[in-house]
């Protein structure tokens, strides 16, 4: 792999980036369980790749809207997932929360996880440590799961997690107003 390529842990940080603007690198990497060079190098790549914008201050911007075309259109070729054996974990893509109240998780995937509470199908996290996630950062939580519903899930999986990631990164869909 390219120095200079994205890893899929470049996702997760470019999402507590966007939730959580003004952090730095200390807490970005105390958030996401990462050190503090990991979380620096992810930063430099996404500069890079044109997700994030350098500032005079703080780690640095997100680029939103690039940041949601990569997502919409890349990350499931860039970061491909698939649905492995049954396991214990945390749940995530149709069985993570923004899901909760819309889809049957019947058939659940789960970032394994001996101290989870969900029983189904591994599924690969983007960055280690992801089931830490839902305490350390739970809106990062939420929108890696939906991330993953982008990776793996069905068309409507897919359409609501896009909305889902729009909204909360405050990025309205094509044809739609801006949101204030």
């Amino acid at each position: 792999m390219a120095a200079d390529a994205l890893h899929a842990l470049d996702i997760v940080v470019a999402l507590r980036l966007a939730e959580s603007p003004r952090a730095d690198f200390r807490a970005l990497a105390d958030d996401l369980a990462l050190s503090v060079s990991t979380a620096h190098a992810a930063v430099r790549r996404l500069m890079i790749a044109g997700l994030v914008r350098s500032t005079a201050t703080g780690v640095g911007a997100v680029n939103r809207h690039a940041l949601i075309e990569f997502l919409e259109h890349g990350v499931r070729y860039a970061f491909p997932a698939v649905a492995g054996a049954p396991t214990r974990g945390v749940p995530t893509a149709h069985a993570g929360p923004v899901f909760a109240d819309v889809m049957d998780a019947a058939d659940a995937l789960v970032w394994e996880d001996p101290q989870g509470a969900v029983q189904g199908r591994a599924l690969a996290p983007l960055i280690p440590r992801a089931g830490q996630l839902a305490k350390r950062a739970p809106v990062t939580y939420a929108l890696l799961t939906a991330v993953d519903a982008l990776r793996i899930g069905r068309a409507r999986e897919r359409d609501l997690a896009r909305r889902y990631i729009r909204e909360v990164l405050k990025v309205p869909s094509p044809g739609q107003p801006p949101t204030e």
